[in-house]
This record gives structure tokens, sequence and C-alpha cells, in this order.
């Protein structure tokens, strides 16, 4: 019969104070009122460590607990230790146990001859073979480390290697005197991580040795080696936490013969900082030393750099915000002088609701842009704006279901322009009117719930004073969300004017297991021709292109959406589409685009693109992961790259190639090839280990 002891008048004081042991076994005896021997099914539970073993003794005279195996040990964290005989303290803090082994966090496991215990923290292990590998029978894992000695620091959470060496199937690859690593529990330590080789065709056959240096528990730094036959660099990232934001840093200083009488470098700095009264702010500061640094090194693939400091607090009703941008272009075809090179603005909108009805919303805004040159026109031509707007918006909804919406507003901006004479200085005033209609018709069943809604504009706007030169609206967008705009202009310098309307049709079907559909038909139509859109705008002309836009989304993951222009004769001018699809084996971003040419854009040929980033995991040892971009209209890829990777219970391998095929006078085509081998359960914080062998 299982007897319950508790080991009350046994333990001492010491341990009273921590807690009270709990003993189950088939058989205790007490002899002489200082000694326990307890035997068959010892299971013993104290302060959160559980042991199980053959036979306890317990000697109060000696303040000692004699073991003898199978000795199961499990801690509080989940540390494991086994072994077949020990001699320990009451506290389980202090001793020696023989035939021992020690697994940490379920991953790493530590075989040694014997392990003495010290202080509760310490675990001295002797003739130790160290491995996260199923360990089957007498074979020899697929690798280890075998060392005289090592010291395990429970506080620390350190491992202390003398004299290792590391072995691969059995056969010996290097020799370290001394070694530190991190035990897999440990989320941040001091030490090296995967190194990684690298080879270009720019820059030959080299090796990144990146360092984890820890600077507090609120800051960071990795500095990264990287050397070559072609290069000598050092890369580093630097991460802060602060109570009210987070600061992230990444550099790299570079000699090498691609410019070999230049010292390349670049920095990109970026930040977010939470302000009092509920203001936020962001910076980011983009440099480099040259156009082709960047892409050399595969740092990043941007063609311009902004540089970008901002402001910004958004509460129910009110909106501010500010930013300075410096702008850098690396693209040969383009001037830093003319882009413009620097762009600042600032606004502040709040809405209000008035007794007589609806929403009040009135801003006010200014921005300016300063260009390098000193040039008269566009190429050197400064531009500032000051404006003002009030808006007014009501909607109504009938007996019949109808719903009216109109809206209302008046806006003027000041413009001063520097180098110009185009354009004169000035202030212009728009008056705006629209009244919006809809009635929606809705049908349920057991299955869905379907909205179909036919929608119908009529809005005039015009202008009066100046005409300033547009600077912000170049790229006008024709899509869903602006179908019954006011202004299909994204900023303030261009203006629709006259009268004009908009007919459309809106589907969408929400299924009751998740999953939903979106449809949208519609066309712009106008008294006037307005010149400031493009052809392939969709916009320009008395009708605009048909616009249809529609999203797909399962609740399996899957989702499409798309988007397209047609002309008159139906003749597509734009064609778009997105395709997102993530479960637990695939994850999958596909996206096409298909534009006619457009002189006025400085397009003179159309594009036609493809753009994929996928990552298959074909099981859980494979996965295989590919991107690429891909020019149909010139019928060759702009980039393209294959990873793949292999993991088991210990060991990550990650195979990657990227071929680059863009040229310019300052960037040739180039390919990457990147290996790295990492040894699972040294990684600090990391625990997503790979599937383990079975043994036959």
């Amino acid at each position: 019969m299982r007897l319950l002891v508790f080991l009350l008048c046994l333990l001492p004081c010491a341990a009273l104070a921590q807690g009270v042991a709990t003993l189950v076994a088939d058989d205790v005896v007490i002899e002489d009122s200082t000694r326990l021997i307890a035997s068959g099914n010892i299971e013993v539970i104290y302060d959160g460590t559980r042991l199980t073993a053959r036979q306890i003794t317990f000697d109060q005279t000696t303040d000692r607990l004699t073991i003898d195996g199978p000795i199961f040990i499990q801690g509080p964290d989940g540390t494991i230790l086994t072994a077949n005989r020990a001699a320990l303290d009451p506290q389980l803090e202090n001793g020696i146990l023989q035939g021992a082994r020690l697994v940490l966090n379920q991953q790493l496991q530590l075989a040694a001859n014997q392990i003495d215990r010290a202080e509760g923290r310490y675990s001295q292990l002797y003739k130790t073979a160290v491995t996260s590998c199923q360990v089957c029978g007498t074979q020899a894992p697929l690798w280890e480390i075998r060392a005289e000695r090592v010291v395990h620091d429970e506080e620390a959470q350190q491992l202390y290697f003398t004299n290792a060496t590391f072995h691969v199937r059995g056969v010996p690859i290097f020799w370290l005197p001394r070694a530190r690593l991190p035990d897999p529990t440990l989320d941040r330590a001091n030490g090296l991580l995967t190194p990684r080789i690298r080879s270009s065709d720019q820059l030959g056959l080299g090796i990144k040795v990146p360092y984890f240096l820890t600077l507090g528990d609120h800051r960071d730094v990795t500095l990264t080696p990287y050397g070559s036959s072609e290069t000598t660099t050092l890369e580093l990232e630097y991460r802060q936490a602060f109570v009210s934001g987070d600061l992230t840093a990444e550099a790299a200083v570079s000699r090498d013969t691609l410019l070999p009488e230049e010292l390349r470098s670049y920095i990109f700095v970026e930040g977010a900082f939470d302000l009092a009264r509920d203001f936020k702010l962001t910076f980011d500061v983009e440099a480099v030393s040259d156009p082709a640094y960047l892409l050399d090194y595969s740092y990043s693939d941007k063609d311009r750099l902004d540089s970008a400091i901002g402001i910004t607090r958004a509460r129910d009703t009110d909106l501010f915000q500010t930013s300075f941008t410096y702008y850098v272009s690396l693209r040969d075809d383009e001037s830093n002088s003319t882009l413009p090179p620097i762009v600042a603005d600032i606004g502040y909108r709040k809405r209000s609701f008035p007794r007589f009805g609806g929403t009040l919303t009135w801003d006010l805004s200014a921005d300016a842009i300063v260009r390098y040159g000193s040039d008269v026109g566009a190429d050197g031509r400064d531009v500032a704006r000051l404006g003002a707007g009030v808006d007014w918006q009501r909607q109504w909804i009938s007996d019949a279901g109808f719903i009216t919406r109109t809206e209302a507003g008046l806006r003027a901006d000041a413009y001063r322009l520097e180098d110009n004479t185009a354009f004169g200085d000035g202030v212009r005033t728009v008056p705006s009117a629209q009244i919006t209609l809809s009635y929606p018709l809705v049908r349920k069943t057991n299955r869905s719930r379907q909205l179909l809604t036919p929608m119908l504009a009529l809005g005039w706007s015009d202008t009066f004073g100046i005409m300033p030169p547009n600077e912000d609206s170049t790229r006008p967008e024709f899509d869903a969300a602006n179908l019954f705009a006011l202004s299909r202009f994204p900023g303030d310098d261009a203006v629709e004017t006259g009268l004009r309307g908009a007919v459309g049709l809106h589907w969408s079907r929400q299924g009751n297991e998740g999953g939903s559909a979106h449809l949208t038909i519609g066309r712009v139509y106008r008294e006037e021709v307005n010149d400031q859109f493009t052809q392939t705008s969709g916009l320009k002309g008395n009708a605009s292109d048909w616009l249809v836009a529609g999203q797909f989304a399962l609740p399996q993951g899957f989702r499409v959406e798309g988007r397209a222009q047609l002309g008159a004769n139906l003749d597509p001018t734009l064609a778009a589409a997105k395709i997102d699809w993530q479960d637990d084996s695939l994850n999958l971003a596909a996206s096409y685009i298909w534009q006619t040419a457009d002189e006025e854009l400085g397009r003179p040929d159309p594009i036609s693109e493809w753009l994929i980033d996928t990552r298959v995991q074909l099981n859980p040892a494979w996965a295989v992961s590919f991107d690429t971009r891909y020019d149909v209209t010139e019928d060759q890829p702009a980039r393209a790259g294959i990873g793949v990777e292999w993991r088991n219970e210990c060991v990550t391998v990650d195979l990657s190639v990227s071929r680059r095929y863009t040229s310019s006078t300052t960037v040739d085509p180039s390919t990457d090839y990147g290996l790295s081998v990492s040894l699972n359960g040294f990684s600090a914080g990391r625990s997503d280990a790979g599937p383990a062998r079975s043994c036959n």
C-alpha cells in the first residue's frame, strides 16, 4: 500500500522556510528517528521540483540524501536531470550525481560520467557529450560537442566548455580550449550568431560572422564583420527600446575592389515615440555613399532615399500632422536638384456636429517644395502654399430606403513661387457641391447575406483666381475609393472643375462561414474635359473608362482582388490583380499589373509585370521559397531568387540563390549565393526545432 508522508520533522529549518516536501512511496521506514528509507515507486515533490527514484535514504545527522536510480528530476523551469546514483542535500541543490544526463528546455542534452551540484546554481559535468540531436543507441549523433568539463550556470543561463571538440557523425572537426554558449532558456545573450557564407559575382566568396552584444535590458547591438577576396566590410545593427518608443539603426562601411579609391557606406535610422497630449513623433534617416552600394551588397532595393521627421495626433474629432522630408534619388535619369529634394507640410483638420444637422469639417494646411536648381521653370521652381477649407455633409434615409447624401464646400489657397515665369503668385478659391443617391437592396438566405446598391452622384466645382502649377497630383488613380468623390486628384494643386456625375453599382456577399465577395462597376461623366488627366489615368475625356473592381476571400486564408479600366470599346487601359494565400503549408503573395504606354508620364512602353513571393512547407523538415519580379514586356526577369531550408531537431541548413538582372551605368547584374548552418539548442530565445528522427 502506498503511503503519504510529510517530512515536517526531518527536513531542516531552511527547507521548511521555503516549503514542505511531499513523498510518496510503496514502503517507508524510519530508523532511530533520524534515518528515513523510502523504496518502491518513489515520487518526491518539493518547491516546484519533482523527483522519482527506486530508493531514497535520508540521514538527518548528515543532512544528506542518498538516491538509487534510475533517477529522474524535473525542475520548475522544465530542466530534466537523470542519473544512476546521487548524493544530494534535501534541497537538491548540492551534491554529486553519477552516470547523469541533463536536458535543458527539452532541446539540449548533456550526458556526463558525473555531475557536481553546487550552491543550487552550478552544475559541473565531467567527460561530457553535448548535443540536441536524437541519440539512437551507440550510433553517433549528427553533431555533438565532447568536452573534458562543462559548467552550467543556471542563474546566468550559460554553458562553459573546457577542452572541447566538435564532432560530426563521430568525426572530430575542430578543437576549442575554451568556449561559452547560451543555454536554450536564455532570451538574450552576448555571443556569436549563426555565420553565413555568401558568394557574389561582384564581391566573390566571403563569410559573415555576426556578434550580438547586449547593452542592458533595453539596448543591443549586432556587429557583423564581412570578409571576402573583394571586400572588407563591417555591418552594424543597433536597437534600443524606450518607455515611450523605439529606435533602430542599420549601417555598414566597406573597402572593396569595385570602387577601390572610395570608402563606401550607408546608414538607415528610424524611430517612433509617443509624446505628451497624444502626439506621436516618427523619423527616419537614409544616406548612402554612392548609388550602387545598396544593390551591390543586397542591403536594399530602394532607388530613392527619403529622410523624414513627422509629428501626428489623431483623435475622435481632429487630426494634426506635419512632416519634413528630404529626398535623394539613386536613379540615373533623375536629378536630385529637380526632384524636388525638400518637401515640407503641416495640416490641421477639425470636425463638429452643428445644431442644424450634418457634419461640419474645416481644415488649415500649408506646404512647400524647394529645388536646388537656379533655373527658371519646372527644373528650378520653388512653391509654397497656404490654404484653408470648410466642408459640410449630411445624409438622409427616406421611408422607402433611399439614401441621400449632400456635400458642399469652399476652399481657398494662396501660392508663392520662386524661379518661375509660367505661373504667378496669388489666391485660388474653389466652391463645390455634390449630391449622391443610393438604394441598397438586401437579400438574406440560410448561407449568406447579399447587398446590391445602385448609386448615382452629381457634382460641380469651379476655380476662381490663379492657376497654380500641379506639383502634388501628377499621378492620379481611378479606383473604387474615389469613384463618387468630388475630386479624383490626390493633392491640393489640381482640381476637377465643371459639372460631372458618376454612376455605379456595388454588390457584396458575406457568407455565414466567413467567406466574402465584393464587386464595384462604375463610370464618370463630365461636361468639360480636364486636360490635367492623362490618357492612361482612365479619366480623360467627357466620359471616363469603365471601372471594374472586385475582391474575393475564403476563411481558409485565400484572398484575391483586382481592378481593371475599360475604354469606350471595352479595350483595357489598366489591369491589376493580387493573390494572397496563407495556410499551414503555403504562404503565397502574387501580383500582376498591365498598363498601356503614356508619353505624358514618361512611359514610352507598356508595363506588364509579375511579382511573386512564395514559401511552401513540403513537410516538417523541408521548405522551399521562391520570389521573382518578371517583366513580361521585356520577356525577362528583373530579379529572381530561390531558397531551400532543411531542419531537424538539432540543425537548420538554409541555402539561397538570387539573381538581379537590372543594370545601369552604376549597377551591373549579379548573382548571390548564401549558405548558413545553425545548431538548434544554442540559439537564445529560439525553440523552433524541426522534426526529430526516429530510432530503429
